[in-house]
């Protein structure tokens, strides 16, 4: 008998279970550490086994029948292995197609869909395997001391690191599957996205030496650069960054990256960013410098390699496939992208997690991290930087004492080497001074930045920057997430646009007239990567990071002496951030400080930030969810994992033909490409979608995708409204 794993569609040819368990198998070695490598050549020899049901073979022969497969090969590793050798293989083994299952107990039943429960059912005789596949021992000693190593006798240390292997393993074993699945069913072998790291080196130091280096500020911009790359030669797991805002950090460190990478052999840049909108500026920045030395992935969701973009169909492809397994040697992702990767159970986004090894991790504004997840975090760098063989560097320009987080907070004994020994020459790019105003009335803030040439307002919610931007007189701008990225793309380059033509028609902003004035609000959105120039800037009481950051928008050339960023309450929402613990430290510096941007403030806010509620930080580990390794709720954990407020709901609005268009076809097929129209989209919370539903402005067209049927509630500078304008006719 023949047993099939795999039947081309287009040549009938066949595959066996033999052909497939033992090509999977091989690849799984070649992507392991040598740690697991074994380990991962019988996961992914037995992987499949179930296919030697009887009842498989009718199925795949034509027979509309469903039979479970997966689970066979996690219960003959149950009878083959100690204990915990059993329990990673068949975490591994049983999720290969739905996910990894939580483990749940063992009084689980056969219909739940735990680990315990799916190891209580029966199957057909597959036992033929044993004839057809060439087992290899395993060293369970050598992995029990690897699993043991930097834990010692600590079981919540040891739990969390098991289940970051697990991850692993099956990122290896899924993509292994998937690649040679694909690869006999179609008959081609996907390319990676390449890059020549030497050549795109050259091309950075050709373009950082083509900068003036005049100024006192220029030349402190090359001191402070020349620390970083004096210490390329130092061997870490982890590099911090802490350069001030205006210093050329992202030059910087894709350059620092590139020769650790050469230096090292690695394979692969990932570099890391907190929003989707500085992803696009950094990824032009790129392409710009490298130009044909490098395919830059770009895995965001507000851009897609579509044919409209220019690319064509067989490069999508290619894209395609470098996006499901991060297959491509420079690749720029967000920060929710990349930890909920390692965190999820899911097979399409952890089958790229085994990519991360052998890589040089960028991690750009590293601070904004988010504080309930801080220690999954720096675990996950942890475990990455020193099992998988990868380097990472923090970068920020409000740098956290990251040494003493990473051995408080993640596994012990990770190397650490800070890339600016002398922050002596920080103080030049002091820019601008700190003043807090108070609380203001909305009449009251307009008035006093309408006096300045150019101004930036800097609010905590969306529904403040809309009511400033309805008061604001003279030239304005707003920009927040009820926008669309296509709209706030535009306003970005309108607002740059107009703060030059300021700029060249009054040299100094000497005798600027009202009506040339520009003031621009916006939410925290603007403070992060993009590169905007204010004459001053007024941010609403934050955290300290925050405001820090909305200061680098803020005299960013150093050529004013005067310049201030004014930090205030809003007379009508200094309640709403009571409960709030970023802006409450804050408040207690600015009444000690006289200047908040010190070094003694910023040690001091990420101090009571970080360690003053320790248990709510540790909490939020896997290990603190289960005792055992045999019970991790892998899926459970997976589903609560979320970096960013997830209460939200999409709705897409037509800003162009082409989006038009897209809603069109929508109709009509009930069928959309979510990323392709992420661009259009923009987010609303629970409570105001529904207010928008019961009006009938929105509608999912029968596709899932909600879309804004009534364009009367979408206004370009302000984005999403929550009742349409009355007409009289």
């Amino acid at each position: 008998m023949i047993w099939k794993a795999h039947i081309n569609e287009n040549s009938k040819e066949i595959q066996t279970v033999k052909e497939h368990s033992e090509n999977t198998a091989a690849i799984c070695r070649d992507f392991s550490i040598p740690a697991l490598k074994d380990i991962l050549y019988m996961t992914g020899l037995l992987h499949d086994i179930g296919k030697y049901q009887v009842s498989f073979q009718e199925r795949i022969n034509g027979k509309n029948i469903k039979v479970e497969h997966s689970t066979c090969g996690a219960k003959e590793v149950q009878k083959k292995y100690p204990s915990i050798l059993k329990w990673l293989m068949s975490y591994c083994i049983a999720g290969h197609h739905s996910g990894i299952p939580d483990g749940g107990f063992k009084n689980d039943t056969k219909d739940q869909a735990t680990l315990h429960g799916r190891l209580e059912r029966e199957f057909e005789d597959y036992s033929i395997y044993k004839e057809e596949l060439k087992e290899i021992d395993i060293d369970e000693k050598a992995f029990c001391e690897f699993l043991a190593e930097d834990c010692g006798n600590n079981m919540d240390m040891v739990i969390d690191k098991f289940a970051f292997l697990v991850r692993y393993c099956f990122s290896c074993l899924t993509d292994a599957d998937s690649i040679d699945t694909a690869t006999f069913c179609t008959g081609k072998t996907n390319r990676s996205l390449n890059a020549d790291f030497k050549n795109c080196l050259d091309k950075v130091n050709k373009y950082m030496d083509s900068f003036s280096c005049v100024s006192g500020l220029q030349k402190t911009r090359a001191v402070l650069q020349e620390q970083v790359f004096s210490q390329v030669g130092q061997d870490a797991g982890i590099y911090l960054m802490n350069m001030p805002t205006g210093s050329g950090k992202t030059l910087c460190s894709i350059k620092f990256a590139l020769q650790r990478a050469i230096n090292m052999g690695k394979q692969r840049i990932i570099y890391i960013i907190p929003y989707n909108s500085i992803i696009e500026q950094t990824a032009d920045v790129f392409e710009k410098v490298f130009g044909e030395d490098a395919e830059i992935l770009r895995h965001q969701s507000t851009f897609s390699y579509d044919e409209e973009s220019g690319y064509s169909e067989d490069y999508q492809e290619v894209v395609k496939y470098a996006t499901e397994n991060w297959d491509a040697r420079i690749i720029i992702t967000t920060a929710v992208q990349f930890f909920e990767t390692i965190y999820s159970n899911k097979r399409s986004k952890l089958r790229k997690m085994h990519n991360m090894a052998d890589s040089i991790l960028v991690f750009d504004e590293a601070h904004l991290m988010p504080v309930k997840y801080l220690k999954p975090c720096l675990e996950a760098v942890s475990y990455i930087t020193k099992y998988l063989n990868s380097e990472a560097v923090l970068l920020t320009a409000t740098m956290p004492d990251y040494e003493k987080l990473v051995n408080e907070y993640a596994v012990p004994g990770n190397k650490v080497c800070n890339l600016i020994y002398d922050t002596s020459m920080f103080s030049m790019f002091n820019k601008c001074k700190y003043e807090h105003t108070g609380a203001l009335s909305e009449e009251a803030l307009l008035n006093k930045s309408a006096i300045y040439p150019s101004s930036l307002i800097v609010v905590n919610k969306r529904s403040s920057a809309r009511a400033l931007y309805k008061l604001c007189r003279g030239k304005k701008f707003h920009l927040s997430t009820y926008m669309t990225a296509y709209d706030r793309s535009v306003v970005i380059s309108d607002i740059k646009s107009e703060l030059k033509k300021l700029e060249e028609d009054y040299p100094g902003f000497e005798n600027v007239p009202e009506d040339r004035r520009i003031t621009v609000i916006s939410t925290s959105l603007i403070e992060a990567g993009v590169d905007l120039d204010f004459y001053t800037v007024f941010r609403e009481m934050a955290g300290l990071d925050n405001i820090l950051q909305a200061g680098g928008r803020c005299n960013r050339e150093g050529k004013r002496k005067d310049a201030s960023v004014f930090i205030f309450t809003l007379e009508t929402e200094d309640k709403s951030i009571s409960n709030d613990e970023r802006p409450n430290i804050t408040k207690g510096l600015v009444g000690k400080y006289k200047d908040i941007s010190c070094k003694e403030s910023i040690d001091e806010y990420y101090n009571l930030l970080y360690f003053f509620n320790k248990d709510e930080i540790i909490k939020r580990t896997i290990s603190r969810k289960c005792k055992t390794l045999e019970s991790i709720p892998f899926k459970e954990y997976a589903e609560e994992f979320h970096m960013i407020d997830t209460n939200t709901i999409s709705i897409v609005v037509a800003r162009d033909e082409k989006s038009r268009d897209m809603i069109e076809q929508l109709k009509i097929t009930k069928k959309g490409n979510p990323r392709k129209l992420q661009k259009y989209a923009l987010s609303v919370y629970k409570y105001e979608f529904d207010d928008l539903l019961k009006q009938g402005a929105v509608d999912d067209y029968g596709s899932g995708i909600y879309c804004l049927a009534n364009t009367d509630y979408y206004e370009k500078e302000t984005g999403i409204k929550f009742e349409a304008e009355d007409y009289i006719f």
